[in-house]
């Protein structure tokens, strides 16, 4: 198979790309040059977002391309007219985040999606943007030809985001560390790696359409996730469960001041954690323990100094320690 990645350097796209080249792929790599592509891969550089910066894909066929884009969908429909008619199947890594707010609990890829997006928009959000990329796919591919891959959460090695290494960092800290309950809240998230067998699976079938790529409902809970986190920094911290609504009336923010975590029961734990992945599960998808997922970022952050890389187009995460023991001390831990 001959593929194309529109970036591959960084996190989903790497995992990506490394995947690929274990399959003996033909990997070209399409990125601006900031970071290097994984050894094995060839280099075209250009920045989609510049006039002519597409120009070194004017010539070339692939089997099929993957297009990671996140910002104004403008870059995905630029990408996809140019390599109309070069390229057998589009990929496009969109997210779950396009169906409409707020989404039934188990929620199909037929659940109705943002309203207001286009693929001609400027930036306009995220879910939008998204939408707006698909679109631009739909239309210079077809349904038959585009694999929209909604996925949900994501982590594992090469996160830049911040989420997992900011648990990791937390763990390794020490001392009592606030973990928001309940303990058996359940979570739903992928790791990159299997996320990357499933889509280039999915290109080797010929699969299109929309599909929502994340673990099981369920697949691991927030006392598994951070117990595998205490584990494997040395086990110095203390992990003291604290009532969600200790955690809500201290003002903190789900997700964002407390990565990973949302409450039980709210409609922003029904989007993120009850997607219906039947299709992406009948169709090859596997997923590894919450255990390995952990184990393996927290090899990769010691790999690269023990600092994860951060998206500059993304807020950062976390919570401050001053703010941590106020709410330890509010539900007596600490």
């Amino acid at each position: 198979m001959r593929l194309l990645t529109l970036g591959g350097t960084e996190f989903v796209g790497r995992a990506v790309v490394e995947a690929a080249l274990r399959r003996g792929w033909d990997v070209t790599v399409f990125h601006r040059g900031r970071h290097p592509a994984p050894p094995g891969a060839r280099s075209l550089h250009g920045d989609r977002t510049a006039p002519g910066g597409l120009a070194a894909l004017a010539e070339g066929t692939w089997d099929a391309v993957v297009d990671t884009w996140s910002a104004a969908p403008g870059a995905v429909r630029d990408a996809a007219r140019l390599l109309r008619g070069r390229a057998g199947r589009y990929v496009y890594v969109s997210s779950c985040s396009v169906y409409a707010w707020p989404p039934a609990p188990g929620y199909t890829e037929d659940a109705p999606l943002v309203a207001g997006a286009s693929p001609d928009a400027g930036p306009s959000g995220y879910a939008r943007d998204k939408r707006g990329g698909e679109l631009a796919v739909l239309d210079a591919f077809g349904e038959d030809a585009s694999l929209l891959v909604r996925a949900g959460l994501i982590l594992g090695p090469y996160e830049n985001v911040g989420r997992l290494p900011w648990w990791l960092a937390r763990a390794a800290r020490g001392g009592p560390m606030l973990a928001p309950g309940p303990r058996d809240l359940p979570l739903q998230f992928i790791d990159v790696r299997d996320l990357a067998e499933w889509l280039l699976g999915a290109v080797a079938r010929g699969l299109g359409g929309p599909c929502n790529v994340t673990g099981p409902q369920g697949h691991a809970t927030m006392e598994e996730l951070l117990r595998e986190c205490v584990r494997v920094t040395g086990g110095a911290a203390e992990l003291c469960w604290t009532p969600p609504e200790t955690v809500l009336a201290a003002g903190v923010e789900p997700w964002t001041q407390l990565p990973v975590w949302v409450p039980p029961g709210s409609v922003l734990h029904d989007e993120v954690y009850r997607a219906d992945v039947s299709r992406a599960l009948a169709t090859g998808l596997r997923c590894r323990p919450v255990a390995e997922t952990v184990a393996a970022t927290r090899d990769w952050l010691e790999g690269i100094g023990g600092t994860a890389p951060r998206r500059p187009d993304r807020p950062p995460v976390g919570l401050a320690p001053g703010t941590e023991a106020e709410v330890l001390a509010a539900g007596g831990c600490g």
